[in-house]
Formats: C-alpha cells, structure tokens, sequence
C-alpha cells in the first residue's frame, strides 16, 4: 500500500516565529497576556474555513466495496451457547466463512442471534464481518487462542505480538458491521491484570528496539503486552459500523498505517486501564461520525508512533474528522499523542457533546522531547459540555519521560472555537517549554457558565488568542 505524502513540517517557520516573537513567549509565561483576533477572518469564519475543509475530507474518504452474498456461520459448523468449550470450533468456522467469501471474490460473514463464543477473527480482503440483531460475540480471554503471533503494534512501536482480535495484514475493503455486541471479556481477573508488568517490562523492551532488534524478532508475548481489540494493518477502505463493542485488553479501535477509515455509529464501553475508544495511527482518510464513547483512558487518541521506531518510519496521520460524537469518560475527548513522532495534522472534530466530569480533558495534546513530532491544524469546535472534570484545552509538553531528549515537538495551530460550557474546572493548560515554546493557539466564542475551580495556565506560548472568551460573565 502507497501511504499519501505528506507535506514538510513546519518547525522551521515556527522556529522563525520564536525569533520574533520572544517576547510575547516570555509575558505568556509570566502571566498570559493573549492578542485579539484581527478582522480579517471572524471566529466564525473560522469555522466555515474549517467545515470546507473536514467537508473535502468527508469526501475524499471511500468506502468498501463488498458484495451482498451471505455466508452464515452456522453453515460451517459455529455453535450458540457462549460456552468458553466451543471458542475453539468457531474460531475456526468463522475463519471458514472468511475464506470462502475471499475465495468467491468477497461477501458477508453473517453472525445469527445469540452468543457465540470464539478467538481472533482475521479478516479478508471484500470480507464484512456482521452482526444480526441480539448477536454477541464472546472473545476467549485465554492468551494461547491468539497465537501464533501477528505483525502489530503496542504503543507505537512495531513488534509480534498476539493476535488482536478482530485484525486483518494488508487488506483492502473490510468491514465490521450490525447491531450487535463484540464483547473481549477482559477484567482484573485476565487481561487488565497484566498492565502493571506490562509498564514494568515496556522499558525493558524498548531498549531492544532502540538496540537495532529487527521487528521479526520482537516478541511482546514475552512482555505481558496485552492485544487491541480491532486492528486494520496497512489496510484501504475500512468501516466499522453499528455494533458495540465492550471491554477489550486494551485500545479498543486501533486502525493502524491505514487509508480510507470510516467509522460509524459504534457505542464503546470500558472501565479497564488503558481501553482507549479509537486510536488512529499513521491513517490518511478517517471519519469518525455518530460514536458514544465511554471508557478508562483516552476516549479518542490519534497517533503516530514512537520514540526510535516512530522516527524509523515517520509517517503522519493525517485528515482526520470526528463529528456528531458523545464523550463520557476518559482521559480526553479529543486527544493527540503520546504516541506522535510521525507527526500529526489536519484534525477536524466539531459537533461533540461532553457529559461528565470523569472527563478529564477537552482536547488533550500530550508530548515530549523523546517522541518529538509534530501537531499542526487541529481544530476543535461547535462543543456541547454539560460537565467536564478537568480544562477544555491540555497541551502538556511534560508528558511520560518529559523534557529528557534532543527531538522537541512542534505544537502550533490550535483552535477551539464555539463551545458552550455549563461547568469546567479550568478553561486551558498550556505548558511549553522554554527552549521550545507552543506556537499558535486560537480559543473563540467559548462560554463557560460557572467559576472554575482552577486558574489558567499559558506558559512558554508563543501567541495565545482568545476572542469573546467568557468566563463565569467575566471576559478573558
């Protein structure tokens, strides 16, 4: 698969703006002075700018094309029941339904009313995997049913790794779609027991791949390195749709190198660590529409590798639009990073509603001077928040290893504009570094009903915009 170029980075011109514009760096730090918007390009329209262009990237985005030829798995052998004893036979009949359906040039793999117990399902190219109305599918939570081992990736860096449980390699024109429910069983009593020896192990690993240890021989069943839920790899016209999905290992939607991503309608419902909804990374094409998410980390996280490996492949993801979507907890609703040293650009997220304080965070940029990267053009707007539990805007440069490395990221372009707030506890968190301040940051026609809690923090921000940005009747 040919990944659409990416266009230069800008730090060489934001590297010129902190030239000129120290000053201004230096009296954010001090106390957050802020500049108005000019007159030539409203807030609003700022966001019909924005709206064409999400607009261009809605339509660039193709779906699969599959054909309408059923292949039921009853028909090869599945069994109802959700008996963990029968995980293996329908394993292997739905792997039967999958090929046949390749075999006669693609089809729908249909899943009946009922539980159904089974492993990893691999998808094919022309292959929709769906659910009928009152079908779940129960993943067996034995780690042995997902080797051998598959090419992926955990947290941003490549490896083999047991198998997520729905994946597909280099596919093209996959969906999962229905009314029903995916359900990964994890819990405290299997996979989520794992996370406090996976952090522990992570560093151990890390060292072998900064070490040179070619991807076929990382092995992260020696890690405790616990699997995605679905993972298109180097995939084309991928859709996800309709169904729910419910405690998975870890991150939930994982599409990964992957161009022309659609997902749509899905609900996503976790309290397990690290059980992010939807984690795009190094994608060119994703529409995000219609999804209710509600889980233990990031709620959407996009990404783009990491550290060593990331710089090794360097791949931005990229035209990027979550609409219509509901956030409930997590850490953030809309989040960059950690994971972005490829770079990432061009995110449009408007028409989202946030409903609760065990929301941690707005938009929730995260990095650092090992991932290094970039984040530019990002652009969060037309915002309903009945409660949110930490500020609308985090852009926190001391996250993970902090300022320790010699790549500093580049964080620039970033608006926020038209959210209606009834209760927040801080209106932004923006850290920089002093060496390495964050560039432009745009907050717009933003309303925040009541007192927060905590003051605003701007430092190391090389201009910092606001324009009718009240607080608690109180203009900023």
């Amino acid at each position: 698969m040919t990944m659409r170029q990416p266009t230069p980075s800008r730090r060489q011109l934001l590297s010129a703006a902190i030239a000129l514009g120290g000053a201004a760096a230096a009296t954010a730090a001090l106390g957050g002075t802020a500049s108005a918007a000019g007159p030539a390009e409203t807030p609003r329209s700022t966001d019909r700018t924005a709206d064409r262009a999400a607009d261009r990237i809605v339509r660039s985005i193709r779906r699969p094309s599959i054909p309408r030829r059923s292949f039921p798995i009853t028909r090869y052998g599945a069994v109802p029941g959700g008996a963990a004893d029968t995980a293996a036979a329908n394993t292997a009949a739905i792997d039967a339904a999958v090929k046949a359906a390749n075999r006669r040039g693609g089809g729908v793999v249909t899943v009946p009313a009922g539980e159904w117990a089974t492993g990893p399902i691999h998808l094919l190219s022309r292959v929709e995997l769906h659910l009928e109305a009152g079908s779940t599918l129960l993943f067996s939570t034995d780690p042995a049913a997902y080797l051998p081992t598959v090419f992926s990736r955990w947290q941003g860096i490549e490896l083999m790794n047991y198998s997520p449980l729905i994946y597909a390699f280099e596919q093209h024109d996959i969906a999962v779609t229905g009314s029903g429910v995916l359900d990964g069983q994890a819990s405290t009593a299997n996979w989520w027991a794992w996370k406090a020896q996976g952090d522990l192990d992570f560093a151990v690993f890390e060292a072998t791949v900064n070490a040179g240890l070619p991807v076929a021989q990382r092995d992260g069943t020696l890690y405790h390195f616990r699997p995605t839920f679905i993972e298109p790899y180097r995939c084309e016209r991928v859709l996800i749709e309709g169904v729910t999905f419910r405690n998975s290992p870890m991150w939930h939607l994982h599409p990964t190198l992957s161009q022309d991503v659609t997902v749509h309608g899905v609900t996503i419902a976790s309290t397990g660590p690290n059980t992010d909804g939807i984690d795009p990374e190094c994608c060119d094409g994703v529409l995000i529409d219609g999804a209710n998410i509600n889980v233990g980390d990031d709620c959407i996280a996009i990404k783009s590798g990491r550290n060593t490996d990331g710089r090794r492949l360097n791949i931005p993801s990229q035209n990027i639009v979550v609409q219509n979507t509901t956030f409930a907890n997590g850490h953030g609703g809309i989040t960059i990073g950690s994971e972005m040293t490829g770079g990432v650009r061009n995110v449009y997220a408007r028409d989202l509603t946030m409903t609760s304080t065990g929301l941690q965070s707005g938009h929730r940029l995260k990095t650092n001077s090992v991932r290094g990267g970039f984040i530019e053009n990002s652009n969060v707007y037309r915002v309903d928040v009945s409660a949110i539990g930490g500020p609308l805007l985090l852009i926190d440069y001391t996250y993970g290893e902090g300022n320790t490395g010699t790549y500093p990221p580049t964080v620039t372009d970033i608006n926020l504009s038209h959210w209606t707030v009834a209760a927040a506890t801080q209106g932004w968190n923006v850290v920089g570094y002093a060496t390495d301040p964050v560039g432009t940051v745009r907050l717009s026609d933003i309303t925040v009903d009541g007192a927060l809690t905590k003051a605003n923090v701007a430092t190391y921000v090389t201009d910092l915009e606001l324009s009718n940005v009240v607080i608690d009747g109180v203009p900023q």
